[in-house]
């Protein structure tokens, strides 16, 4: 392991929030660590990140398999660098009535947005405290703040993740791990909006749809934040957004 190396950890670098996120920490001379399932969908995050001169490893891998989240973490540790930054990133959202919701569907999504948030965290953790330092961020959503019709599982997993995070951050923040819940409420700029909600993505003109970049900044903040005014939650909502 490289101790002169700092490495941001991004579970879920996805082509919107977690690839901004993943530049973000490259353009400030992290290493970026990215993760999805599929490595062949990391390729092009990780050509931009290099082609701007950062450092970038994808790797495959299911946060919801406790064995590959051990060895995801071992391998960044001993072949990169110390993990400084982690950001769970993965999000389930899959509307349903609660009336025809599935068991199986309704634990797919706990499993993706709240326990793959366990298993990481936890992991990481354990690494961080021999350090005694390190930033744990998790992306959540307005769901984890109340249910809607509809929303029964994601809300329910959404939750779950942000209780997690008020746990973590009480434990670890003495032992200098700050660890932070960023509520996202909106819609973010991405194809999906672009594609399924024209009428919404038209507000993108007037700034009314979230910019992955502008997040991103969020998150970095959040993690530059000195230790005497370190933020729990934040929430991050264009202008025009009803709350």
């Amino acid at each position: 392991m490289n101790e002169n190396k700092k490495v941001a950890l991004i579970i879920g670098a996805g082509d919107a929030t977690g690839g901004a996120i993943a530049r973000r920490f490259a353009r400030e001379g992290y290493v970026a660590c990215v993760t999805r399932r599929s490595l062949d969908k990391l390729q092009p995050l990780l050509e931009e990140i290099r082609s701007e001169g950062g450092e970038a490893h994808g790797f495959a891998s299911d946060a919801r398999r406790e064995e590959q989240v051990a060895e995801l973490v071992e391998s960044i540790e001993r072949d990169i660098g110390p993990i400084e930054v982690m950001v769970f990133n993965i999000g389930a959202n899959v509307p349903c009535s609660i009336l025809d919701e599935t068991a199986r569907k309704y634990f797919k999504i706990w499993e993706m947005a709240c326990f793959a948030g366990f298993l990481t965290s936890q992991a990481v953790a354990k690494r961080m405290v021999t350090r005694a330092r390190g930033t744990i961020l998790f992306t959540g959503a307005t769901a984890g703040l109340r249910g809607a019709a509809g929303f029964a599982a994601f809300a329910g997993a959404k939750h779950g993740i942000r209780a997690l995070a008020q746990s973590m951050a009480r434990e670890l923040g003495p032992l200098n791990i700050h660890v932070a819940h960023v509520v996202v409420d909106g819609a973010i700029d991405t194809a999906f909006i672009r594609d399924s909600f024209p009428e919404l993505y038209a507000k993108k003109d007037q700034d009314g749809i979230l910019d992955p970049e502008h997040i991103a900044d969020s998150y970095w903040f959040l993690h530059a934040q000195p230790r005497d005014a370190w933020t729990f939650e934040l929430d991050l909502r264009p202008w025009i957004e009803r709350w």
